[in-house]
């Protein structure tokens, strides 16, 4: 078919602007986001006047080991900088999570029976989890709250949450100092879930305690929401505010404590060896031993009955956390980079090595050099991987890391696999790496899981894949998400933490895939790049909420994305964009004897119908009898060219310019090429074009080639040549769903079909009321041949029904590896 170029461009142009196709997908985000004020901008950053709180705290507390318990006081002074007047304090009461009658345990539900693998079924660990909730006393036992003066303070314990009445109102610019004596029973790491607990080791009956969430702390006030009293349900963890910690620890004397912040007593804790090897560390290139495997071994054989007190302190931090064994091996090296310079330093059993000893030091290190090429320099002077009972969880300067190789029944030797090296890796990139988001730029994660799960989630796969070319990572890339956009029961990202479904796909995975396709896609790499440091450098320190993200990354990118913004984190509309059918058109040359040629050539390629192909050679035609009935029409078809056809086209060209002549003669080659936006999720066309002498290349189009219809379109692609082929998305880099209708023509999907045969299992009761108990497989039962009915009745066993989820989302997902993870890192 040949269309003159004008009507060519009006098809399109009338395809693009089918009124009843019209569904603004590019709408601004003005009405959902909040109003720019002095304190947060509308370009994203921080305003003239913003403000955030403080808190100091200064914390004496001790472990009894053997009743695995911690007695703690701590005085905290809390710096009002808002502009308000504050009437009462919050306090959040973290632990508490774990009373009998908390509201983690009261919402637990179960999932549908539909989904339950064998409901008459429960397994060994799980009903261990069980009882250990029923009976573990767990929660704060508050002692006392007093003010600077000594004197009670009225308070009120709400679940989580306490409530500290103020004897005056706390006015803008002063300061309000108070105590708190208070203790908790440490809970079972394994089974408890949570963020922090105990792990015991039965060969040596020895301990490793990581402590977190175990002091009451300061609840966050900011402009944006006021208190921030949510209460803790195990998933929306929290924010705080930053200020400086001073700690001394109380542990049994041959305890190693790993904890937030400098050691300021070593000389009373450390040997003279044991600081001379932290001094070498220092400068070394690679890892040096502080406390080595045969040293800890050792240790493990006997229980001191004395203690020790360690002292940290921590500038300008959010939190604290620790952790103590006498089973731990410490190593240690010295990082510098950029602005960042200090000790990486790693924690962990002899039950952890090879594998600790070689990676963890090594992959903290790396995380440092790469989030710093990406957001900010690392401020603080320590960062430390832990190996403990929780898979994956993050404090300033500490991560609890999990994984560890796996011991021969047989020969006892410690081996690993491949996906818990590499699993091992990404947990510590991803925790450490946690010091950025959230640790550093503050964001509220009891509202939004998202803003530092998957932001860091993102930088951690740049980090991983600067580890090694072709590394394993699960999350990232866009074709990995693939799978859960295809889904049900999605919510948007911008749902609430604590009413996430599928919490690691919304949360991790997916924010993730979305800042890899802003990257790559949208972007590019250099604006990308700039933008996001933009944000990690104005909010670092502070607290950024969704529109500050949203607001900075247009704002230092100069593009609108709004659009993205509202598809991806705003609904669970997918990516599917559809290749519908392409129609060719070359330019007229006006000249009758091609187009006449061409015209003929179109006639012959149609298909010859059935009846004329029947017919050939077999019906008698008059004509072929007849000659003498032949004239001019049976000797000249209608593409025959005639001389007024010459004339005309002599005429025309007389007529036409030089530049006009030329655009004849061009051979340009115009396709209108259908495609439907079927997910809904509007985004850039990536095309890979394939023409006739198998050139390939890449046409992108931006996204807004959707604005004036977001279902339908039809875009026009000119080649010098012949196109035989299109592939839309050819990379996999926007998380299409539906790759079967991204290529014209259609290509075919390979799978394989596996055989098997049908095998089922017979039971026969008889025989198996005859097998022999292992005990008299020498001897024959004597009453083995006894008849049936004299056979005791079996009674019964009692239904158990699958037990809930772990309080703590972080916990489930630590029980649950990724295709390259030992433990679902938080």
């Amino acid at each position: 078919m040949r269309l003159p170029v004008s009507i060519v461009l009006l098809c399109m142009s009338m395809s693009a602007f089918a009124a009843d196709k019209y569904e603004d997908k590019f709408a601004q985000l003005g009405e959902l986001l909040p109003t720019p004020t002095s304190v947060r901008t509308a370009s994203g950053a921080p305003g003239h006047e913003y403000w955030q709180q403080r808190a100091d705290y200064v914390i004496r507390a001790s472990l009894d080991e053997s009743k695995r318990a911690i007695t703690g006081a701590e005085t905290i002074t809390y710096h009002n900088n808002s502009p308000d007047t504050l009437n009462y304090l919050w306090i959040q009461l973290d632990q508490n999570i774990f009373r009998a009658d908390s509201d983690a345990n009261k919402t637990r539900t179960l999932p549908s029976r539909d989904a339950w693998k064998n409901p008459n079924a429960v397994s060994f660990q799980a009903m261990s989890v069980m009882n250990e909730r029923d009976s573990f006393d767990g929660g704060f036992k508050i002692a006392a709250v007093k003010g600077g003066d000594g004197q009670a303070l009225k308070h009120v314990i709400n679940r989580t949450m306490m409530r500290i009445d103020l004897p005056t109102p706390l006015k803008p610019g002063a300061k309000f100092v108070f105590s708190i004596d208070w203790s908790y029973n440490i809970g079972n790491g394994k089974l408890l879930g949570g963020r922090d607990g105990y792990e015991h080791f039965k060969e040596d009956k020895n301990d490793i305690f990581e402590i977190a969430q175990w002091f009451p702390r300061m609840a966050a006030y900011y402009d944006v929401y006021g208190w921030q009293h949510k209460q803790f349900l195990g998933s929306g963890e929290f924010t705080l505010e930053f200020g400086d910690y001073d700690v001394q620890l109380t542990v049994p004397s041959d305890h190693v404590v790993s904890a937030t912040g400098e050691l300021a007593n070593a000389d009373n804790v450390l040997t003279a060896t044991q600081r001379e090897r932290l001094k070498q560390a220092r400068t070394a290139k690679t890892p040096v031993v502080i406390v080595t495997q045969k040293e800890a071994e050792e240790a493990e054989k006997t229980r001191a009955t004395t203690s020790k007190t360690w002292h940290f302190k921590a500038k300008n931090v959010r939190d604290f956390a620790w952790a103590s064994s006498r089973k731990y091996i410490w190593d240690a090296q010295g990082y510098k980079t950029g602005t960042s310079s200090g000790l990486a330093m790693s924690f962990y059993p002899k039950e952890a090595n090879p594998l600790w000893g070689q990676y963890s030091t090594q992959a903290i290190i790396h995380t440092i050099e790469q989030y710093n090429k990406f957001s900010l320099d690392y401020p603080y002077p320590i960062a430390q991987s832990v190996n403990g009972p929780q898979g994956g969880m993050e404090y300033p300067m500490l991560s609890f890391n999990g994984g560890r190789p796996t011991k021969d029944k047989k020969t006892g030797e410690l081996t690993y696999s491949k996906r818990t090296k590499y699993g091992l890796i990404s947990v510590i990139i991803h925790e450490v790496g946690h010091n950025y988001f959230p640790m550093i730029v503050n964001s509220d994660e009891r509202q939004w899981t998202w803003m530092d799960e998957g932001l860091n989630s993102f930088v951690q796969s740049l980090a991983e894949q600067a580890w090694e070319e072709n590394y394993p990572g699960t999350r990232g890339e866009p074709r990995g998400i693939v799978d859960y956009m295809k889904s049900q029961n999605q919510v948007p990202i911008m749902t609430n933490s604590e009413s996430l479904l599928q919490f690691g796909p919304n949360a991790y995975a997916k924010p993730a895939a979305g800042l890899h396709i802003l990257r790559e896609t949208i972007l590019g790499r250099e604006l990308f790049d700039f933008a996001f440091k933009e944000y990690a450098q104005r909010w670092k320190f502070k607290r950024p909420t969704p529109a500050d993200f949203f607001r900075t990354m247009e704002d230092a990118s100069g593009t609108d994305l709004d659009w993205f913004w509202r598809g991806w984190f705003y609904t669970t509309d997918p990516v599917d964009i559809s290749i519908d059918g392409i129609v060719e058109y070359t330019v007229s040359s006006k000249d009758p004897e091609v187009e006449k040629a061409w015209r003929r050539a179109q006639f012959q390629a149609e298909p010859n119908s059935t009846a004329n192909q029947t017919d050939k050679g077999k019906l008698e035609r008059r004509l072929d009898s007849h000659p003498e009935l032949k004239d001019f029409y049976n000797q000249y078809d209608d593409f025959t060219v005639t001389n007024k056809d010459r004339n005309a086209y002599a005429d025309m060209m007389k007529s036409l310019e030089e530049d006009e002549k030329a655009m004849l003669k061009s051979g340009k080659y115009f396709y209108l090429v259908d495609l439907s936006n079927v997910g809904g999720l509007v985004m850039p066309l990536i095309l890979e074009i394939q023409l006739q002498s198998g050139k390939k290349y890449i046409e992108r189009i931006p996204a807004e080639v959707w604005r004036y219809n977001s279902k339908k379109i039809t875009k026009l692609i000119v080649t010098n040549e012949p196109l035989v082929g299109i592939t839309q998305d050819p990379y996999l880099e926007t998380a299409d769903i539906d790759t079967n209708n991204n290529s014209w023509p259609r290509k075919i999907t390979q799978s394989r079909l596996e055989l098997f045969k049908f095998n089922f299992p017979q039971g026969d009761m008889m025989q198996d009321f005859k097998t022999p108990l292992n005990s008299e497989k020498k001897e024959p039962a004597k009453d083995a041949a006894k008849p049936a009915e004299s056979a005791p009745v079996p009674v019964a066993a009692p239904v158990v029904a699958p037990v809930a989820a772990p309080a703590s989302a972080k916990a489930t997902k630590a029980a649950k590896p990724a295709k390259a993870a030992v433990k679902e890192v938080k």
